[in-house]
Order: C-alpha cells, then structure tokens, then sequence
C-alpha cells in the first residue's frame, strides 16, 4: 500500500490543505478498479469511520495477495471543509468562500479523459479539491462516494443506466433502498463519475458493468463501531463479489430486498411554518395518504398554536430532519411514495 499526500493551495497566502490517498496495486490488469472516497461533506462521518474499519482487511489482502485490481481510497476528501468553523459550529457542506455546495459544480466531462480537466492553477481552492478528487476517480471502474443524511436508511443514488446490474452491490452493502436518478445539471461527484462514459458504445462489458454511486449510510449521529463494522463489511463483500479483491470464502451476494424508486416520486416535505418539530413518524415508516407526519409548534401555549402536516401520498419515510427547529419552507423529510409526486421540487438531490 502507498500513501500519498494531495496538496491544495488556499485562497490566500500561506495557506494549503492537504489531504491523503491510499493505492493498493493488483496483480491483475484485467480485472476491476476501484475507487473510495468520504467526508466530500465534510461532517458526514459514517463514511470516515466505515473506511477506517475497511483498511485492515484491505491490508491482509494485500499481504495475501488476493488483491486483484487496484483500490484508491481517500478518507478524508475535504479537508477545506474539515477545518470550517464559524462560531464553534462546524460548517462542511458548503465553502464559505464561494458559498457554493462542496459536492456540486463538478467538471462534467464529454469523456473519461483527465486531460479534458479544466486547468485550475489560478482557481479557488473548493475548484481546486473538485478537479483532483475527479481526477483521482477518473478511470476506475468502481466509485463509490460515501455520505450521510441527517437521520435516516442507509440508501443509494444509482443512475438508472446502471440498474439494476448494480443490484448485486447494493445487496452486498445490506443497503435498504435505492433511489434512481437520471439527470444532473448541478455537478454532483457522482454524476461528474458517470457522465463521461455516457457515450461508450453499447456492448462494451466493461462498461457495462460499471459501478457509481452516492452512499447514504444513514446518520449524521450514526458514528459507532458497530455500524462502521458492519458498513467495511458491506464493503469489502462488495469489492470481493464484483471481483477487485478475491476472497472463495465468502458467498455471493443474494437478491436486493429492499425498495426501488425513481427520484420524481420523493416528496420533500417543506414545512408550513417556523417552530418545533414534533414527528409523527421516522425513517423505514410506511404510511398512508393523509398519515400525520409531523406537527410544528409555532406559537406554543396559543389556540391554533400547532399546524399538522399530512401524507400526500403512500410510500416510505426515506428521512428525516436531525434538529427539531425548522424555518418555514425548510424540508421535513423525504417520504418515497408509490407514485410520482406532485410537487415541483420533487426529487432534490440534496447531498
């Protein structure tokens, strides 16, 4: 295993950031690539501690020789955002320079070619980490791009060209549900992975078996040894069963058993006026339209103090929001419903 140290320039003299790259070589030139990285929020830390109970068994199988294709992992992909603080909060979702999301306005390139990166010599520093951490990824056959949501199932954004051959991974994840999308006008990470193999010809088996995907491994409050554990499991299952790392001992993922749903049909939930937060249901919930989701007390102790908010439809409480304070026209939740949904914001991808 080799350990590289990436350097970014900061927006002013004297500052840099840095951050570090794990390389394990295979033996085989043939077989799948893979590429891991977490923390692109940078307070998401399910990611973190998920890849750090993954580099043990990475490391006996390097010993051991079962590894196959080669592995990049960078477990801490954001180390601008890392160090973010304004008052004491931590604030890693969004550079404060640019006021832009760290995990949009990627370079989406007409081909997996590095040399079509933008040059960002003279760039901000958040442009700068972008062009690397898709450099990095560039010519991997497996991305994964680890997040969290504020509380909620450990769920996938998959492309829908690539489902449902990438049910075998979510399988081995033990992931709950999968959300599709086919769009991206923002520059997410993943679509910036994707985008570029959009035009290979079709039969290209390589291709064809490509995997990318945004993680949401529940939680903002889900750090725990267990999870992690159970997450580098899922992992490492993964990377054995689409043949980066060879392992006969373990078995081959079974069928996906949790739900599958296009990304219109999320309902989003905004709420109707600014207060506490009392829900009426939390994330795997199934309800049924005109279920109270949540109440918002807004002038507490007043008659007609409390607005409830209601199922618009059937489907499944995918999340929720963490803190129980909420502005008015702030999201609630994601409710997954069993139809498309009839709000125009439908199918936000947030992270």
């Amino acid at each position: 295993m080799q350990k590289s140290i990436e350097r970014i320039s900061g927006d002013s003299a004297g500052v840099f950031y840095e951050f570090p790259a794990f390389r394990f070589t295979g033996a085989d030139k043939a077989a799948p690539s893979a590429y891991l990285q977490s923390a692109l929020h940078a307070g998401e830390l399910p990611g973190v501690v998920a890849i750090d109970a993954l580099m043990p068994a990475l490391n006996k199988a390097e010993v051991e020789g079962r590894i196959k294709g080669n592995i990049t992992v960078v477990p801490w992909a954001n180390p601008i955002g890392r160090a973010q603080y304004h008052f004491g909060e931590h604030q890693g979702r969004f550079h404060l320079g640019t006021r832009t999301n760290f995990n949009r306005a990627f370079p989406l390139l007409a081909a997996p070619d590095t040399a079509l990166l933008p040059d960002t010599t003279f760039g901000t520093a958040d442009q700068q980490l972008k062009t690397r951490l898709l450099q990095l990824s560039i010519g991997h056959d497996i991305v994964l791009d680890l997040h969290c949501d504020d509380e909620g199932l450990a769920y996938l954004y998959v492309h829908t060209s690539l489902w449902p051959t990438m049910a075998d991974c979510a399988s081995a994840m033990g992931i709950d549900a999968v959300v599709l999308w086919s769009e991206d006008s923002d520059g997410t990470f993943e679509g910036a992975t994707i985008m570029p193999y959009q035009n290979v010809p079709a039969g290209v088996a390589k291709f064809e078996r490509r995997v990318a995907t945004t993680v949401e491994y529940r939680g903002m409050l889900d750090v725990d040894g267990r999870l992690a554990a159970s997450d580098a499991e899922g992992l490492y299952r993964l990377l054995v069963a689409r043949g980066v790392i060879a392992d006969p001992a373990l078995p081959a993922p079974g069928p996906f058993t949790g739900f599958v749903a296009p990304l219109e049909n999320i309902d989003m939930m905004p709420a109707p006026r600014a207060g506490a937060v009392l829900y009426d249901v939390k994330p795997g919930d199934r309800v049924a339209k005109g279920a109270r989701l949540a109440t918002i007390v807004h002038t507490p102790g007043e008659v007609g103090g409390r607005t409830e908010v209601f199922a618009p439809q059937d489907g499944i409480i995918l999340t929720r929001r963490a803190r129980r304070i909420i502005r008015a026209g702030e999201d609630l939740l994601k409710l997954v419903g069993d139809k498309k949904s009839a709000d125009a914001r439908s199918g936000t991808l947030e992270d």
